[in-house]
């Protein structure tokens, strides 16, 4: 089904976004690492399939995916529930969701006020594209730039990022600024 070389560096690019987007929504990683899996299934299949007609667009492509596979979970959980009321439930255990979300604050913490060091420009650009997630193109027409200098003003914009956080953390960034999720 094409290079697995592209379907791993896809991978490892996307992982940690969709990974932060349902640590917020599921209980346990077990959860998190099927809806993560069976989004990338759905990806490279229809990737397979040619029903990937914009490629610059696959952030988003990949956004939806992982939303509808979190639909059917909710659906389907919603469903096993009803059925099996007298059941016992397996509820995962509340530290690890208590640590993951600690993290993820701690994260995000770390994030902002890195944010708040960058030039004001750099800033406005990470936070609209990655943070808000919204329309490359409406960024392009609010900044008066072409989709190509957006591109090459985000990556500055990463690259200082990422020098700011190694400056200031002392260690390897996250893998969301290593894989250019950020």
């Amino acid at each position: 089904m094409g290079d697995l070389g592209a379907q791993e560096h896809f991978s490892a690019y996307f992982t940690e976004l969709i990974q932060i987007k349902l640590r917020s929504r599921l209980k346990s990683p077990e959860m998190i690492d099927d809806v993560r899996q069976e989004t990338f299934a759905r990806f490279f299949l229809a990737l397979h399939e040619g029903r990937v007609l914009q490629p610059e667009c696959l952030g988003s492509f990949v956004n939806s995916i992982c939303n509808n596979v979190l639909k059917e979970k909710y659906r389907s959980d919603a469903r096993d529930t009803s059925l099996d009321d007298d059941e016992e439930k397996d509820i995962p255990a509340q530290g690890v969701g208590i640590l993951s979300a600690l993290v993820a604050s701690q994260a995000e913490k770390t994030v902002r006020q890195i944010l708040e060091k960058l030039p004001e420009r750099d800033r406005r650009l990470l936070r609209e594209v990655f943070l808000e997630e919204r329309d490359k193109d409406e960024v392009c027409r609010e900044f008066g730039i072409s989709r190509e200098y957006l591109r090459v003003l985000l990556h500055r914009a990463k690259r200082a990022f990422k020098s700011l956080y190694l400056n200031n953390r002392g260690g390897e960034p996250p893998e969301f600024v290593e894989a250019g999720e950020f």
